[in-house]
């Protein structure tokens, strides 16, 4: 018996021993199996939405921008007096009582959403109430401060966060960024533990678009286009503005526009970013493309002549008129016939190159294809295949025939104004990584040649002559103070449900660039179904001006002096000569003043003669004010925004700089 107990003691004994070795194995001993195990079953791996970056324009304003929204959420189970809870909540929420109450009456469901994206004060008024089964998620609510500025560009989002249009859809995986893994430790039951919502607070951040638009030339350019559109009673107007030497896109949009933070409840047709998007017959401008195509092929000289037929010439069973029956023109140079926008002119210089190099000539341009511009729904435009009848020819060879779309006519002319390079049109200037911080700056891409140097200086002295002649189309388009280069354009209106085009319809237009000696920025304007007035020189020309008017002086471009005014560089003296103009420009600066802007007399005041020593307190001044405050001092001013002086570089009372520059900026 006695044995018996010791053999039972010793057993036991030896069995506690080895518990005691294995817990003493399993407690002190790493052991990568066990360690999973424990970190599979008390963490687990959640996945971080990126909060989405903001686009902001070329000077880092905000022009869309996320914003912390809150979603509540009901756990029916919990929730007790169902109806009183929905009242509550439809009062609160300005609902129905009803509807809310027909998403939490079934107490078997464990969740359904109530109400997303709330602002702060309904959430907190929601908390305050201290409801058992009522819970918030915060997410991130898109908001676009500035409403309708640039809202055909930006686009907008659908309500699970996906870009729907604009550079929300074309940037939507860049705008989000990159998820972010986070452990967290979870409870018995397997849920996240969430400890003051860190988990929000360490959300990473998408990636910022920085644009190349200008935030005040946007702004400029889209009140001119509503202006234009209700002054003449149009149906639509578009506008861009592009660097010239670039091809960046610095301001765009078209009229009517809309509130982009109301934009599922605003029509398809005014979200529609109709300069990249739509096509249609531009009329005279592409007597330029003409020209241009006819000179690299060594076609035509700007002085070689053609006789105009008097205004009428048979071509088939068709008879080309020029705009208007009064114009008869005989003999006359390619530089006279694009003044004057001569439709007979441009058949017999579209006859002479033949429809091989016309239709070469418009797809090296860039026409009938994508120039690849960085944003969706690019149109291609349409440049027929051959062959071409020969009204057809010279139908295209005035802009009929042929569609293209504002961009594309924007960035042909850009071509000319650098100097014969086209280039890839874009609008995003720069892309920061929200987590790295590392930015990537968009490349200016040359697409191809298209003019040797002199061919674009002799393109941009004739349409100069456009603007300066006395028969020239484009007199309304002119700037006080600075030299304008362009073509007007008036096309009939297709008819988009039939064939033929609409009847009294028209599409006004002016393709052009400022200053033309040396051009920073290239304007293109369009004006569908004017009502009031609808030829290019009167409708659309005006409307380049006071765009091309501010956007000269807020980048503060010198105009020019009137002494200078009258002495145009030799270079360009020659190639006006040669475009048979010289002898017809004016011996004094451009008259025609589009309002309000500042009269040559005016601005010239900014370059005196006698020197001063301090800066003056110009503070709260308007830019008049400003010039004739300075009048005397050899001070030269670049002004920046608008309104009165906000600030002044150097501050008021430092010493004048050595090279007598200084900045205003209007606030």
């Amino acid at each position: 018996m006695k044995s018996r107990i010791v053999f039972i003691f010793v057993g036991i004994l030896a069995l506690w021993s080895m518990l005691v070795m294995r817990a003493a194995y399993l407690q002190f001993l790493p052991n990568d199996r066990l360690n999973a195990l424990q970190n599979r079953q008390f963490q687990t791996k959640v996945t971080l939405q990126a909060r989405r970056g903001a686009i902001v324009d070329r000077n880092g304003r905000d022009l869309a921008m996320s914003a912390t929204a809150y979603s509540l959420y009901a756990d029916p189970k919990l929730l007790e007096n169902r109806k009183a809870v929905a009242k509550k909540l439809g009062k609160i929420l300005g609902q129905n009582p009803d509807a809310v109450y027909a998403k939490i009456k079934d107490g078997s469901k464990r969740f359904v959403w109530i109400q997303r994206m709330l602002e702060q004060d309904k959430a907190d008024e929601i908390k305050a109430m201290d409801l058992r089964g009522l819970s918030f998620v915060e997410e991130w609510r898109r908001v676009y401060p500035n409403e309708t500025l640039l809202a055909q560009t930006l686009g907008f989002m659908g309500s699970e966060g996906q870009g729907l249009e604009g550079l929300e859809l074309g940037y939507n995986q860049a705008l989000l960024g990159n998820q972010k893994k986070v452990m967290v430790k979870r409870d018995a039951r397997g849920r996240p533990l969430i400890n003051d919502g860190l988990m929000f607070t360490e959300n990473p951040d998408g990636n910022e678009l920085r644009l190349t638009v200008d935030a005040d030339l946007q702004y400029s350019l889209e009140s001119e286009l509503q202006s234009v559109v209700s002054t003449f009673e149009a149906d639509h107007a578009v506008a861009v503005v592009l660097d010239a030497k670039t091809s960046a896109i610095l301001a765009m949009s078209s009229a009517p526009s809309y509130d982009v933070n109301k934009a599922m409840s605003t029509a398809a047709n005014y979200r529609r970013n109709k300069v990249i998007t739509d096509s249609f017959e531009p009329g005279s401008t592409m007597k330029t493309i003409l020209i241009a195509s006819a000179l690299r092929d060594g076609v035509v000289q700007p002085n070689t002549k053609f006789f105009c037929e008097n205004g009428s010439f048979r071509v088939g069973d068709k008879i080309i008129k020029e705009a208007e029956a009064k114009e008869k023109f005989g003999d006359m140079t390619v530089g006279e016939i694009l003044a004057v926008s001569s439709n007979i002119g441009s058949t017999k210089i579209a006859f002479k190159m033949g429809q091989e190099r016309l239709r070469q000539g418009l797809l090296d341009f860039g026409f009938g294809q994508k120039i690849g511009v960085d944003f969706p729904g690019e149109a291609r435009g349409m440049v027929q295949a051959l062959p071409w009848r020969p009204h057809l020819l010279s139908n295209i060879s005035f802009g009929h025939g042929v569609s293209a779309t504002p961009l594309q006519m924007a960035n042909a002319y850009a071509a000319i104004a650098n100097g014969g390079v086209l280039n890839t049109p874009f609008i995003v200037q720069s892309v920061r990584d929200g987590d790295t911080g590392e930015v990537t700056e968009t490349k200016v891409k040359p697409i191809r040649r298209v003019l040797t140097t002199e061919q674009a200086a002799q393109m941009r002295a004739m349409l100069l002559g456009v603007t300066t002649l006395p028969i020239g189309s484009g007199k309304n388009a002119r700037v006080d103070g600075f030299m304008v280069a362009g073509k007007t354009g008036t096309a009939q209106k297709v008819n988009p449900n039939g064939r033929g085009y609409i009847r009294g319809a028209y599409v006004s237009s002016f393709a052009g660039f400022i200053p033309a000696n040396d051009p920073k920025f290239v304007i293109y304007v369009a004006v569908d179904s004017p009502r009031k007035a609808y030829y290019g020189a009167t409708v659309a020309a005006p409307l380049f001006a006071r765009i091309a008017s501010y956007a000269v002086r807020k980048e503060g471009i010198a105009p020019l002096m009137l002494g200078d005014a009258r002495t145009v560089n030799p270079n360009t003296k020659r190639a006006i000569a040669a475009a048979s103009a010289a002898k017809q420009i004016k011996a004094e600066a451009p008259r025609v003043a589009p309002k309000p802007v500042l009269t040559a007399q005016e601005l010239d005041q900014a370059t005196v003669v006698k020197t001063g020593e301090t800066i003056p307190n110009l503070m709260n001044m308007t830019t008049r004010e400003v010039l004739r405050r300075i009048n005397g001092q050899d001070l030269k001013v670049k002004f920046v925004g608008q309104g009165v002086v906000g600030e002044v570089i150097p501050g008021v009372g430092s010493a004048v700089p050595e090279d007598k520059n200084i900045t205003v900026i209007l606030k």
